[in-house]
């Protein structure tokens, strides 16, 4: 990787145009942009797309096609501020809602005020940069072609070709529009549904469902991540569906059988796959702990060293330490200063431990399966588990109570939503060349413009439809409402929470990779077996015999580019549809008028089709490669 990145950029200050007014300029529209449209989206279908790739695909577009402009670094940095905003917004829709849903209940107005959604989501986004700071060096550098990365290295392929134009370039836009036009056919005019899925209730097996998400972005990150992730992931969902859940079925009297596979899922397996994550988490960072102390300790020896020496490489430049500590206690300022919500010293502390503690998992969570997969709002539900139970047994129970514990969950869920992109985006600058301190302040730019923008776009949303409705169900938000109230009233199902904990630990036993395993038991079946798609595809190129380890790694590249243009189409084609989702054309809105088909066993099987022939696509691609080699 290092000598890759080396070819990329001149390691000469003279040379290099990175920090730019224009690249902040255009980031910080990016990051409100990306940020209103994906909190439309995660408000109404519970998921966000990472903006990483397409804010790098737009920033490439104007500054190097329109203005005529050739930096790599610059177009870097305008996709570090722009995907900020989306990072930050997928925490807020997660987990604030459930304040407006509260304040609709209770009829008490003034507890989520402009200002207060200003502050949470400022502080969470601070933390979420600072926190991953110490923690570069461990992940990115050290654990270099350990951890994959993959929506990292997607975006830097992007750049990369955008830089070198040629093939690469052809091959990234090329699978850029194939995925756009997917996406716009099966979720714009709903020509074919997104995915199959169907029951499974015989006398013999039942109780339980078999789905996959035919989505370009998912094949694209199966394929980066390869077969052996994938399949960790796809583990954990078959334990899910076809092992608990049958079981439930069989054993948990009519109640259950009554109930529809996702009704199961929700009420039952989620509990047990949010304690799996938290679980998995709580493993990953007691293996870490050497690695990130090494890594603080390198931080404080740079620190002091750094007036000593004469140049600091800017390839190895973070935010300095001092610094740090000052945004921290800002931070902490702040969360004491947060008007008509009662965090007090408490909440302080928990959100300084919880934040830092999944800032770390989220940024080695992300470096496995990507910032699309990665189950933030699992994450979230740890926090407000253990949260809500402290407030409880401190005497902060009730109406403040309960805002103290949504406020926690917030603001923890925004740190590791941004460390998680944060460190995507420093892989992507560790391979392009790119300065560590200036994507840090750009990570801090893109968080603040966004943080003043999704209070306005919270209440625009609420006032115009309200949360917890048909046209935004919120569905993460509703959750962690039920959560809290539920430890408050003393009725959350902790038996399932701590089977989860249990199942964790055996996978840790047995030499599994916990954390896609558990994050495989968290997230429905269908999404890991649409990434296992991708995987089954790298396994297929890996197996290739005859070919020289050249041919091999130019074929394995090929892939990646155009996995890279399959994420960054479906990236873009989806904001793109979120934004027409808030066109109002009479009673409804521009995405509910076109709908040129139901979900029907026909166009089910249409689906797969289609998937399948965009699979055989992606290997064409591939075994293309292999031939030019050969000639």
């Amino acid at each position: 990787m290092k000598k890759k990145r080396d070819t990329v950029v001149p390691n000469n200050k003279s040379e290099l145009r990175e920090f730019t007014p224009l690249a902040i300029i255009l980031g910080i529209l990016l990051s409100v942009l990306f940020g209103a449209a994906n909190a439309y989206l995660g408000l109404r279908v519970g998921l966000t797309i990472s903006a990483s790739i397409p804010a790098a695909v737009i920033s490439m577009g104007i500054v190097r096609i329109v203005l005529k402009r050739d930096s790599i670094l610059e177009n870097n940095l305008v996709q570090t501020i722009g995907s900020a905003g989306e990072s930050l917004a997928a925490g807020a829709i997660f987990t604030l809602p459930a304040a407006f849903l509260w304040e609709s209940e209770w009829g008490e107005a003034g507890h989520i005020s402009f200002l207060n959604i200003f502050l949470l989501t400022l502080v969470g986004g601070i933390l979420g940069v600072v926190f991953m700071i110490p923690l570069r060096r461990a992940l990115i550098v050290k654990e270099d072609g350990i951890l994959p990365y993959p929506e990292g290295q997607a975006c830097a392929e992007v750049l990369i070709s955008g830089e070198e134009g040629g093939a690469k370039a052809s091959t990234v836009f090329k699978a850029l529009g194939l995925s756009a036009v997917y996406k716009f056919f099966s979720n714009g005019l709903k020509v074919f549904p997104e995915g199959i899925s169907f029951n499974i209730n015989s006398k013999v097996f039942g109780g339980t469902a078999f789905g996959m998400d035919a989505l370009p972005a998912l094949m694209g990150v199966g394929y980066i991540v390869g077969p052996k992730i994938s399949a960790f992931m796809l583990s954990g969902g078959i334990l899910a569906w076809f092992v608990l859940m049958p079981l439930l079925n069989m054993i948990g009297g009519a109640e259950i059988a009554a109930m529809t596979p996702n009704d199961v899922w929700g009420n039952y397996i989620r509990y047990i796959g949010a304690g799996a994550v938290a679980t998995g988490g709580i493993l990953s960072l007691i293996k870490s702990l050497p690695m990130i102390l090494s890594s603080f300790k390198e931080s404080m020896i740079s620190l002091k060293n750094r007036d000593k020496a004469k140049e600091v490489d800017r390839l190895d430049t973070d935010i300095s330490g001092k610094l740090s500590i000052v945004l921290l206690v800002i931070s902490v300022i702040l969360i004491f200063l947060l008007p008509s919500v009662p965090v007090g010293i408490v909440g302080a502390l928990i959100i300084v431990v919880f934040g830092f503690f999944f800032a770390t998992v989220s940024s080695r969570m992300v470096g496995i399966i990507g910032s699309s997969n990665n189950p933030v709002s699992g994450m979230s539900i740890a926090t407000l588990l253990i949260a809500t139970l402290i407030l409880k047994a401190t005497g902060n129970t009730g109406h403040s109570g309960m805002l103290a514990a949504i406020s926690i969950g917030t603001i923890v869920c925004i740190i590791a939503a941004i460390a998680g992109d944060a460190s995507q985006d420093l892989k992507t600058g560790y391979i392009v060349g790119a300065t560590p301190k200036y994507q840090q302040i750009g990570e801090l730019i893109g968080a603040a413009a966004a943080a003043l923008a999704i209070g306005g776009v919270l209440w625009l949303l609420n006032t115009t439809w309200g949360f917890g409705g048909e046209e935004l169900p919120a569905p993460q938000a509703t959750l962690m409402k039920l959560i809290v109230e539920g430890v408050m009233d003393g009725n959350l199902p902790w038996n399932l929470v701590i089977i989860g904990a249990f199942v964790a630990i055996m996978a840790e036993l047995v030499g599994v990779s916990v954390l896609p395993f558990a994050i495989g038991l968290y997230l429905p079946l269908s999404t890991s077996t649409g990434i296992m798609v991708g995987g089954i595809i790298r396994l297929i190129i890996d197996k290739v015999k005859n070919k020289s380890a050249a041919e091999k790694e130019a074929a394995t590249t090929s892939g990646t580019l155009f996995s890279a243009g399959l994420i960054a189409g479906e990236g873009l084609m989806g904001i793109i549809l979120a934004v027409f989702a808030l066109i109002p054309i009479g009673a409804s809105t521009l995405a509910d008028t076109i709908d040129l088909s139901g979900s029907t066993p026909l166009s089910q099987i249409a689906t797969l089709v289609i998937y399948l022939l965009l699979a055989l696509y992606l290997l064409r691609v591939i075994f293309k490669n292999f031939s030019k080699k050969n000639k």
